[in-house]
C-alpha cells in the first residue's frame, strides 16, 4: 500500500511538555509539500511512550486534519498488552488512519508463539492494515523471520518494518514472505540498500529533517536508478548516524528545533541532547545541505 519514505515523525511541544498542534499541522505541510510518501505519528520518534491515549488522540485528529486526504497517515499502536494494543488499534481506525504500524509487545518478551498469536489476534479483531514492528534492541523482544512468514498469510497484516539493519535478515525474510507483505527498513543508513534488495520504503528518522532528500533517494532506489540513489544518499549519511548519538528522538528534536521548524519540548525521561554532540550535529546538517 505504501512505499519510499514514510517519515517517523516527532511530536512537536513545548518549553513544559505540552503538544504544540500548530507546528504539528505545519510538519504535516512541509511533508506534503516534499513528496512524503506517508506520515507515522505517535510512534517510537514519537514519543509515544510518555503520551496519554488522550494525547495521543488528539495528535493523530490533528495531522488527519492537517493532511486533508492529501498524504497517508499511520499510527503507531503496539503497546506491552495484547488488549490494550487492540484498543488504541481500534481508536485510530475509527479516527481515520490509513494503516497502524504495530510494535512488538516490549519488556514482557513473549516467544514466537505469543507473538504470532498477539498479532493473529490483533489482525482478527481490527480490520485495518497493518505493518509489523520488529526493533528488538528498544523491546527486548525479536520477531523472527519464520513468524513473520507465519503472519504474512493473514491478510490485513500488509507490512513489517524492520529495524534490526540485518540486511541478511531482511533478505531472508523476503524469501520466506514473496510479495504477501511488504518489507520497511527502520533503519536509515541501511535503507539504500535494503531497498534495493527489495524493500519497499524506509519509515525514517532521517526524513524529519531532510524530507524532499529523503523522498528522492527512495525514489531513485525504488526505480533501481542506483547511480542516483548513491548520490543522493552519500551527504546523508552523516545525518543518519549522528540522529543516533542519544536516543532517539533526543537528536532529531534537537535538529528539527535548529531548524526553527518546532520549539525547545521534550518530555522526561528523555532530556535534550548534550551539548558535547550539538557541533557534530551541526556538521551533519552542514554536510547534508539541510543548513
Amino acid at each position: 500500500m505504501f512505499q519510499g519514505s514514510i517519515v517517523a515523525l516527532i511530536t512537536p511541544m513545548n518549553a513544559t511538555g505540552e503538544l504544540d498542534e500548530n507546528s504539528l499541522g505545519a510538519l504535516i505541510e512541509k511533508h506534503v509539500l516534499a513528496g512524503t510518501s506517508a506520515v507515522l505519528v505517535n510512534g517510537t520518534t514519537g514519543e509515544a511512550a510518555t503520551l496519554t491515549s488522550t494525547e495521543k488522540e488528539r495528535v493523530i485528529r490533528v495531522a488527519l486534519e492537517a493532511a486533508n486526504h492529501r498524504i497517508p497517515i499511520l499510527a503507531g499502536t503496539g503497546t506491552h498488552s495484547t488488549a490494550q494494543t487492540i484498543r488504541q488499534t481500534e481508536q485510530a481506525m475509527d479516527l481515520g488512519v490509513e494503516a497502524c504500524v504495530v510494535i512488538t509487545p516490549y519488556c514482557v518478551r513473549p516467544t514466537q508463539e505469543g507473538l504470532y498469536q498477539h498479532y493473529q489476534l490483533l489482525a482478527k479483531t481490527v480490520p485495518i492494515p497493518i505493518i509489523l514492528y520488529n526493533v528488538p534492541k528498544r523491546t527486548g523482544c525479536d520477531l523472527l523471520p519464520e513468524t513473520v512468514e507465519r503472519l504474512s498469510h493473514i491478510p490485513n497484516i500488509i507490512g513489517l518494518k524492520d529495524a534490526t539493519g540485518d540486511l541478511v535478515r531482511s533478505k531472508e525474510t523476503l524469501a520466506l514472505c514473496g510479495d504477501r507483505i511488504d518489507l520497511y527498513s527502520g533503519d536509515d543508513a541501511s535503507a539504500l540498500a535494503f531497498m534495493l534488495q527489495g524493500g519497499k520504503g524506509v519509515i525514517s528518522v532521517t526524513a524529519n529533517v531532510a524530507p524532499k532528500a529523503m523522498h528522492d533517494m527512495c525514489a531513485a532506489a525504488l526505480s533501481s536508478n542506483l547511480k542516483l540513489a548513491g548520490e543522493l544518499n552519500t551527504p546523508l549519511m552523516d545525518l543518519h548516524k549522528n540522529l543516533f548519538v542519544e536516543a532517539n528522538p533526543i537528536p532529531v528534536k534537537w535538529v528539527v528545533e535548529q531548524l526553527g521548524w518546532i520549539k525547545s519540548g521534550i518530555r522526561l525521561p528523555l532530556t535534550p541532547l548534550s551539548e558535547k554532540y550539538h557541533s557534530q550535529l551541526r556538521e551533519a546538517m552542514k554536510i547534508s545541505g539541510v543548513i
